[in-house]
């Protein structure tokens, strides 16, 4: 079987890409070797898939069904890998196997068509923080995973060097690092964090009703990982007058709802948006960086 990427991966990775990357073109070899290594039989590519990450439906030699997650090392497939055996199945899709040496991950299949964001709103935000809050444990010893400063750190000095080519956005940046010094100052806790959370990231399983999917682990306080989820279905929110008061009231929620600092919650969303609306502007999507600068303007 060709295993051709979709084009929405081939588009996500052409954005970061460094320089000289081939992975995207050593991909359809490096897919058939993991199959065949495994034995797996191929149902189909998933599409449209990921954006950061080959994901093939397959059935392993006893029948059963799984999936095949290929991703660069860029990735991290690593620490996914370790995060998701920390988990073991609690709240996360279950790991398959140890580890085959070849950074690919053989996964439960879950339902890929079907994530919490097709339920309602309010019942969505309900469900998926209910399965985030599953995932925050200990995490195991050792430095396994980047921590929130290591990692908003990079991104910070990605902001300061993107703000130079928006100076429209100059404001935003420079309140969303001075929230992230302070709240670096003094985090409340250490914990294994999903890292990239948000609606689409949870699935509807067989075990469970809801289980997360595409963990980018990290280490640190639960505010970062629950801002995400904060500004799900952005472009809703950007379409009503009423958006600003909505976030405002979805933030009173989820703090509440899963015993968050709000003011914490509030810094962290403010930080994460902005990070994200000054990387969209950077690979030239204006389109995603206005909706999400707006609503960093909210914060």
């Amino acid at each position: 079987m060709a295993f051709e990427p979709p084009q929405r991966l081939v588009r996500a990775l052409g954005e970061a890409a460094p320089a000289g990357d081939d992975w995207l073109a050593r991909l359809p070899e490096a897919a058939g070797e993991a199959v065949s290594r495994r034995e797996l039989t191929v149902e189909r590519v998933q599409v449209p898939g990921g954006r950061s990450s080959l994901v093939v439906l397959v059935r392993r030699a006893d029948g059963t069904p799984a999936v095949l997650k290929l991703a660069p090392p860029r990735a991290r497939p690593e620490s996914e890998r370790a995060a998701l055996a920390r988990w073991a199945g609690f709240g996360a899709v279950q790991l398959l196997e140890t580890g085959a040496g070849d950074g690919a991950l053989l996964l439960e299949r879950l339902h890929p068509d079907v994530s919490v964001r097709s339920l309602p709103e309010a019942k969505a935000l309900l469900e998926a923080a209910g399965t985030l809050r599953r995932l925050w444990v200990e995490p195991p010893a050792g430095p396994v995973f980047e921590t929130v400063a290591e990692r908003t750190g990079r991104q910070a000095q990605a902001m300061r060097a993107g703000a130079g080519t928006a100076p429209e956005a100059a404001p935003l940046v420079e309140a969303a690092l001075a929230a992230r010094e302070e709240l670096l100052a003094e985090p409340p806790e250490r914990l294994l964090l999903h890292g990239t959370f948000r609606q689409s990231k949870v699935l509807a399983g067989e075990r469970m009703p809801w289980l997360a999917v595409g963990p980018d682990p990290v280490v640190g306080e639960c505010a970062f990982d629950l801002a995400r989820l904060v500004r799900d279905r952005v472009e809703d929110l950007i379409a009503v007058a009423s958006g600003p008061s909505t976030t405002r009231r979805r933030i009173k929620r989820l703090a509440e709802s899963l015993e968050v600092d709000q003011e914490r919650l509030r810094g962290w969303t403010l930080f994460r948006a902005v990070e994200s609306g000054v990387r969209a502007l950077r690979v030239g999507r204006p389109k995603d960086a206005e909706l999400l600068l707006e609503f960093a303007g909210w914060l």
